[in-house]
Order: C-alpha cells, then sequence, then structure tokens
C-alpha cells in the first residue's frame, strides 16, 4: 500500500539540503508521496509525520501541529541543547584541571538559530562560531574567558579526543528506525567531522549510543561519539541531518536506501 508522508520543517528552512531530502527521493521512487511542510498554517493529511524543524528547541507550534498525525516521528526529540544531555560539561568551581573545549551549546554552532534571526547574532558571520570547528580547545578551564561562564549560548566541556596513530577519531551512527549504519572518520583535525576526515571505514555502532538514543526519543538522527579509555562519550545529537559533500557513490547510495526504508517500519503503527 502507497502511504503519504509529511516532513514538517521550520517555515524559513525551505532552500537548505538535508539527508531527508535524499530519503524523500527514494520514498518518491517506491511509489509514496512525500509533502513537505514548511511552517504550521496548512495541515496537510499524511500517515506519517517528521518533525524536521531545524533548532535546538522545538517550538510548541510545530508539535502541536505533529500532533494530529497518527504517527509522529521524532516528536518527543523537543531540545538538543548539547546542555540537556552532555556527561561532560564542566562548571566553573570544578576541580576539574584538563583541557577543555569552549562550544556553542546550540546544534551546529548555532548556525540555523542564527539564519532564522532568533539568537542575538542574526548574521553568522557576526557570531562567535560559524561551524563546529571554530570550536575553541584550551589547555585548562582557567584559559576560558570569564564572561563566557554565564553565557547561556556558550558550553565548557572536558576535553576527551578518540586517537589512533597520532590521528583524531570521531564516530558517526546514522539512523533511522531500526536501520542504523555506524562510520568511524579519521582525521588530523581535533574536531572531526565530514570536512575534516581523510579516512572512513564502517564499524559497528556502541551498543551504549543504541540505549541512549531509545531514552533520548530518537527515531531519526546522527549521534558523533568518540570512544576515551574504552567508553562511548556522546558529542552530538542531531535530529537534522545535513548532506556532504562527499561524492554520491553505489555504495553510499546504498546505504542511504537502506537507512531510507527504515521508514517503513513505522507504517504499520499508522495502519493501526
Amino acid at each position: 500500500m502507497k502511504r503519504t508522508i509529511a516532513v514538517l520543517c521550520h517555515e524559513n528552512q525551505g532552500d537548505a539540503r538535508y539527508t531527508v531530502h535524499d530519503f524523500a527521493d527514494v520514498w518518491r521512487a517506491d511509489g509514496h508521496r512525500v509533502e513537505l511542510l514548511f511552517g504550521v498554517q496548512t495541515f496537510v493529511p499524511a500517515d506519517v509525520v517528521l518533525v524536521h524543524v531545524n533548532l535546538s528547541v522545538v517550538p510548541d507550534e510545530y508539535l502541536e501541529l505533529a500532533s494530529r498525525y497518527p504517527v509522529v516521528l521524532n516528536g518527543k526529540v523537543t531540545d538538543i541543547r548539547k546542555s540537556t544531555y552532555s556527561t561532560l560539561r564542566v562548571a566553573r568551581d570544578d576541580a576539574y584541571a584538563g583541557p577543555v573545549i569552549l562550544k556553542s551549546n546550540l546544534n551546529y554552532a548555532g548556525v540555523p538559530e542564527a539564519l532564522h534571526g532568533i539568537r542575538r547574532h542574526a548574521d553568522p558571520a557576526a557570531a562567535r562560531f560559524r561551524s563546529p570547528l571554530d570550536y575553541r580547545i584550551l589547555a585548562s578551564k582557567a584559559e576560558v574567558p570569564p564572561a563566557d561562564w554565564d553565557d547561556p549560548e556558550l558550553l565548557v566541556e572536558r576535553f576527551v579526543p578518540e586517537r589512533e596513530n597520532g590521528a583524531y577519531v570521531t564516530r558517526a551512527m546514522n539512523f533511522f528506525g531500526d536501520r542504523v549504519t555506524c562510520g568511524k572518520l579519521v582525521g588530523p583535525h581535533p574536531i572531526v567531522n565530514g570536512e575534516t576526515q581523510t579516512r572512513i571505514e564502517r564499524v559497528e555502532p556502541h551498543r551504549e549510543m543504541l540505549r541512549l538514543r531509545r531514552k533520548m526519543g530518537f527515531d531519526f538522527g546522527k549521534f558523533d561519539y568518540v570512544l576515551h579509555d574504552g567508553e562511548p562519550v556522546l558529542l552530538d545529537a542531531n535530529k537534522t541531518v545535513g548532506t556532504t559533500n562527499i561524492p554520491m557513490t553505489p555504495e553510499r547510495q546504498k546505504v542511504r536506501r537502506f537507512r531510507a526504508e527504515g521508514l517503513y517500519a513505522y507504517f504499520d503503527r499508522a495502519a493501526r
């Protein structure tokens, strides 16, 4: 049976390209109807809605509209500010004396909020961070500027890198429903992502990240984490995964379809 899938986006989100757009191509190729909704002005009937609002905190009006659908995906993921899940946070008076990283409390350096004009720096170029690559690694918390401790948009965390043969490692676990893939990104930069990685290999996701994903209520998204002293540490949880400039090879297309089909398990719930 062919279904209708609604993807609920922020009203100002129209020009950006996300992984969900690639998934929508798969769903359409399989004969399903995909409705991209921007803003909350119009209700379009659908079997399933994916809340895909690219803000760290989802406004209530989007959650209210989503609640009208039979099945709501990521409806429980309402706040992905790092302060809601970080286990690395350092306070001004903590005894910790090791290296720290000064980063945005908001998702992706707060760039989405800046673009939508709902933070104090409406111009991304004037913001402290233009991307996560601008996060600052400091030798100790004593180097954190005093005013930054009181800034709710900033977060100070212990810097706990994973290393491999002198390089840095970040593990990216992508998932949709029961379809999960995980890549180990390796590169020379302390912050390893799609821009800085020089090598990537498939690895099994850590079971603790799978457990944490269920606890946090994610149906779709990406978790970035490291293994520090053998223990998994979540660095970033994202519910609106962007695309990369990595060429789309047949293998990557296969992986994209594999995750896109994770949506189909929710159709049975819609039927009930």
